[in-house]
């Protein structure tokens, strides 16, 4: 009986010891939960444009300037930063300022932002559109192409010739892969519609996004659609001056283009930093390469204007259900490119890698002019 009563009671104290071990546990993950913004986080972002400039700067900056208050953030930003060792030195700048994070929000400043996180191991390094990571430095990017292939839906159902627009920036994968759903998007709803593709160069240069958009209209007068991917408002501008529709990207411009617009492609970047920069504050922040869904609420398509075609809303609505049930993504086969080759065969679909790094070919329709 003495020997039943002592193991009773030799139980008992080690569940009240575990209990307590838990309870500290929680205990400390509840203050780590609610003391992390009690003190002021200094975060640096790096632009290659200006912060008001209603396009992929500002979509930036606006995005962290809604967690400002939420998390405590003194939000420092250098603005005008081109994609070469400047940044490094801004980046070095901020850091002596203070910051704990580091933004550089432009796929250009890749190597120099690692060279600069490899120098500072206890700085944490963001690089939206990115394709490294390390100990202390994430990359992400979204699945944009899904609401391009959405914007190119709204294009393809408005067109009445056929001919439609896009003015970008650089001819590499990310640029390349969203011309591609845009072009399968209109071609979904217009099948024989041409896609007639500039490039200027630049991404903040609005001389050369004017004139690149100026060049597609001037050579292709039937073209009544225009799409853009660069930081400068020009194509659109130059859409509305023509009394041709356009189609935006990074931000909702609707208002500025109240009679030419019809819809964006926008970001939601405080949906992406507000967790991340939350991992940071918590001592829980590990480097990764993140590829995000519309699901995510970080990628998405802005609001449809009442310049859209009727029936827009419901075809798009049906092309979303079809992302979110898994039944189907932009790039399943079968995909030919502009020379009639099958790229990805019926049943198929491209690998992350190939989307994310090895797009250097167009779809059907898509002719790039020189």
């Amino acid at each position: 009986m003495n020997k039943n009563y002592s193991k009773l009671m030799l139980a008992v104290a080690g569940i009240i010891f575990v209990a307590v071990i838990i309870g500290m546990i929680l205990i400390r993950d509840t203050d780590v939960e609610t003391d992390v913004t009690a003190k002021t986080t200094k975060v640096g972002l790096v632009i290659t444009g200006v912060r008001d400039d209603a396009n992929f700067c500002q979509a930036h900056y606006d995005g962290l300037m809604k967690l400002k208050d939420e998390l405590n953030l003194d939000i420092m930003c250098m603005e005008n930063i081109p994609e070469d060792e400047t940044c490094g030195k801004a980046m070095e700048e901020l850091i002596d300022n203070g910051c704990r994070i580091i933004i550089g929000a432009s796929f250009g400043y890749g190597q120099y932002m690692t060279e600069i996180a490899k120098q500072h191991p206890d700085i944490y390094f963001f690089h939206p559109f990115g394709t490294e990571k390390l100990t202390n430095m994430t990359s992400c990017t979204g699945r944009m192409y899904q609401a391009r292939y959405l914007s190119g839906i709204v294009a393809g159902m408005k067109t009445q010739t056929g001919s439609i627009g896009y003015v970008a920036a650089f001819p590499f994968s990310e640029v390349i892969r969203d011309i591609n759903a845009f072009a399968l998007g209109v071609k979904s709803a217009a099948p024989e519609a041409k896609i007639y593709v500039k490039y200027c160069n630049s991404w903040v240069d609005d001389d050369a996004a004017e004139n690149a958009g100026t060049d597609l209209l001037d050579a292709h007068p039937d073209i009544d659609v225009i799409s853009m991917h660069t930081n400068s408002l020009k194509p659109n501008e130059v859409a509305d001056s023509r009394g041709i529709w356009s189609v935006g990207y990074n931000m909702d411009n609707a208002e500025k283009f109240p009679d030419s617009y019809l819809t964006a492609c926008d970001w939601n970047w405080d949906i992406y930093y507000r967790p991340r920069i939350l991992s940071c504050l918590q001592g829980k922040f590990y480097g990764t390469i993140e590829w995000m869904d519309m699901e995510s609420g970080v990628v998405g398509l802005s609001e449809l204007t009442k310049n859209v075609a009727d029936g827009t809303k419901e075809a798009v609505d049906a092309a979303r259900e079809r992302f979110s049930n898994r039944s189907f993504d932009v790039f399943y086969g079968e995909v030919r490119d502009n020379e009639g080759n099958i790229r990805v065969p019926e049943g198929e679909s491209m690998s992350e890698d190939e989307l994310m790094n090895r797009f250097d070919w167009y779809v059907e329709g898509v002719a790039v002019e020189e």
